[in-house]
């Protein structure tokens, strides 16, 4: 029997509309699709498709058994996550062994910070998968800003609030544009870095961006504020420009 091909289709940031066709008639014609979940949500991956899915289609929710409840740091965060990633593989690899086409779904791009990855080097050497690019979260929070992230030669840096203060302002002060990702929790941490590296001023928050509760801030003016999972904070290049 033929073995069925794994779909790692990224949805894009948030708006339907932002899907791209292929993206668009894979997950319409799936017969079978996965997606990642917190336990007891329904999933924002799911929801991008709400409407699209085919009356047959079987969904497979594969729901993290840790999101923030145990540090990084703990040796047993990476030792859970394994064993869920695991078991998620399982279940994608008996469909697919069995024949059948499976559809995961992905926010935004399946190889930007995306649970997918850790499902495709499982799976890359096992049965055929193809991956399906997505526009990227940070790239609709800069497009929400309503100016260019980079002009000319500027270098852009991509962070993570989980890296530490120091190292956090070290990359910050060697970059001319800047976009920083996973915040939550982080994002007092990011704003004492943002100061020391002296790009505080400049920056801005979007949160939900290409959402319908999308909000576009300077973070400056955000002081206080608790930043929902899809938050990401921006600070625009000034480069050359003819």
């Amino acid at each position: 029997m033929s073995v069925g091909t794994v779909y790692g289709v990224g949805l894009g940031p948030g708006d339907p509309e932002l899907m791209s066709v292929k993206a668009d008639r894979l997950v319409r014609g799936a017969r079978h699709v996965a997606f990642f979940r917190k336990a007891g949500r329904y999933g924002q991956a799911r929801r991008l498709v709400d409407g699209m899915l085919h009356a047959e289609a079987a969904e497979v929710a594969m729901e993290y058994p840790v999101t923030t409840e145990i540090p990084l740091s703990d040796p047993r965060y990476n030792e859970i996550l394994s064993g869920f990633y695991e078991d998620s593989t399982a279940r994608v690899l008996e469909c697919a062994r069995a024949g059948e086409d499976v559809v995961v779904l992905c926010e935004g791009d399946p190889f930007f910070y995306g649970s997918f990855m850790h499902l495709y080097t499982r799976l890359k050497d096992v049965v055929p998968v193809e991956v399906v690019p997505g526009i990227t979260g940070m790239s609709a929070a800069w497009t929400a800003t309503g100016a260019p992230i980079t002009w000319g030669d500027d270098v852009l840096s991509v962070l993570t609030g989980t890296h530490t203060e120091e190292e956090l302002t070290r990359q910050m002060g060697c970059a001319d544009a800047l976009v920083v990702m996973k915040l939550g929790r982080t994002l007092d941490k990011v704003r004492r870095a943002l100061k020391a590296a002296g790009k505080y001023k400049q920056a801005w928050l979007i949160e939900n961006a290409a959402m319908p509760e999308q909000s576009v801030m300077r973070l400056a003016e955000a002081e206080g504020r608790v930043a929902p999972y899809f938050s990401i904070v921006v600070v625009h290049g000034q480069g050359r420009r003819p």
